[in-house]
């Protein structure tokens, strides 16, 4: 689409040559019965950038048949300057360069043809030619750095353009990762401590009578999960509003609190066997990864397979990556697909680990995750048996 200053500034060169014409009638430079090949130049620039080689093509027919139907004796006429304005126009406007050497090639023929006619005439006739070539070669030239030059421009646009594309793009990605990690870890903490709050509540209030110490008890543990729970939600808030003057950080989970994870879990009444020979684990990532599937796999077993449930919980490592092997005997049925285990299987699929759950032929559901630790597992010298 062409922008009304570049057309108005069209139809200023083409007014500029259709004067020239009606100027050299006025001056008896321009034979009256040539003033229509200027006229016709004058309206073939009019459209000089849109179909520039059509526009050379149709100066040249104009200035071919001045060369044929009259002689020498007014050559060159003022409205020739269309000439060299088309070969600009074909050299810098073209859609490959192509037009343009086409044009150069056809004013060229032109130069050695209006020499020609004119050698008889001038004793100094190479030095018209060198005139000629001067001035048509350097004008050629001139569109063809300016043609180059916006060819660079574009391309630095179009790759600030598409570099503004991508920047976007990751922080939509970004943005959305970020959010699916909050989901994850919102889902984690509000899940695992509900799920005891719980079974903790209904233990309670049953042994009310029967037991009131187990019933403090279990109040009790209510209060400190429900206020843990209350600690977490806290600093993911504060993530999510990014205070600057009171920034928040998320706490940072270790392997260490797997314990206190286990005996919360054996409070609200599962039976928990641990086999943990995996050694000390550097990357901070894989420790959250590890303590959160431990963690929704335990609130699965309390919500899916009952309080009275018995766990089997092996963490090792094997080669070059950590074992995770979470298995109960699933009394409580085995449908347990939900957002816990689309949030499990995220947490390994972002280090490149496999994951399977699902219900054993036995009877009894096992969860069992695979994660790479190349950048930072200890292994130690002896492991206990």
């Amino acid at each position: 689409m062409r922008s009304p200053r570049s057309i108005a500034f069209d139809v200023l060169v083409a007014a500029a040559v259709a004067g020239l014409t009606g100027l050299g009638m006025v001056q008896l430079q321009t034979p009256r019965s040539t003033a229509w090949l200027g006229f016709a130049m004058a309206a073939a620039l009019l459209s000089r950038r849109s179909r520039p080689l059509w526009t050379m093509g149709v100066i040249s027919v104009a200035a071919l048949l001045q060369v044929l139907l009259w002689g020498p004796d007014y050559d060159p006429l003022p409205y020739d300057i269309a000439v060299v304005i088309g070969m600009y126009s074909a050299v810098k406007y073209s859609r490959t360069l192509r037009g343009g050497t086409i044009a150069g090639l056809v004013v060229g023929l032109g130069v050695v043809i209006e020499v020609a006619r004119h050698s008889q005439a001038q004793q100094n006739w190479w030095m018209l030619a060198l005139f000629y070539t001067g001035a048509c070669g350097g004008i050629w030239l001139m569109a063809y750095t300016l043609r180059q030059r916006g060819r660079y421009v574009a391309s630095l646009e179009e790759r600030a353009a598409s570099l503004e594309r991508e920047r976007e793009h990751l922080a939509r990605i970004a943005v959305a990762d970020e959010r699916a990690a909050i989901a994850r870890e919102l889902h984690d903490v509000v899940a695992h401590s509900l799920a005891v709050m719980v079974v903790q509540a209904d233990g309670g209030r049953y042994a009310f009578d029967a037991d009131p110490g187990k019933s403090r008890q279990a109040l009790a543990t209510v209060a400190e999960t429900g206020r843990a729970a209350l600690e977490d939600m806290r600093r993911l808030v504060g993530v999510l509003r990014g205070s600057d003057d009171e920034p928040q950080h998320r706490r940072r989970i270790t392997l260490g609190e797997l314990d206190a994870l286990v005996d919360g879990a054996r409070s609200a009444g599962l039976t928990v066997r641990v086999d943990n020979r995996l050694g000390p684990v550097e990357a901070p990532a894989i420790e959250l990864s590890v303590y959160r599937i431990v963690q929704e796999g335990l609130t699965n077993v309390l919500r899916h397979a009952g309080p009275d449930a018995q766990v089997t919980l092996v963490l090792l490592q094997e080669n070059h990556d950590i074992i995770l092997d979470l298995v109960d005997d699933g009394r409580g049925g085995d449908g347990r697909e939900g957002h816990g285990l689309t949030g499990m299987r995220e947490r390994v699929a972002v280090h490149g680990g496999t994951f399977r759950a699902g219900p054993l032929p036995a009877g009894g559901w096992q969860v069992r995750a695979t994660i790479p630790h190349t950048l930072g597992v200890r292994v130690p010298e002896a492991v206990p048996a």
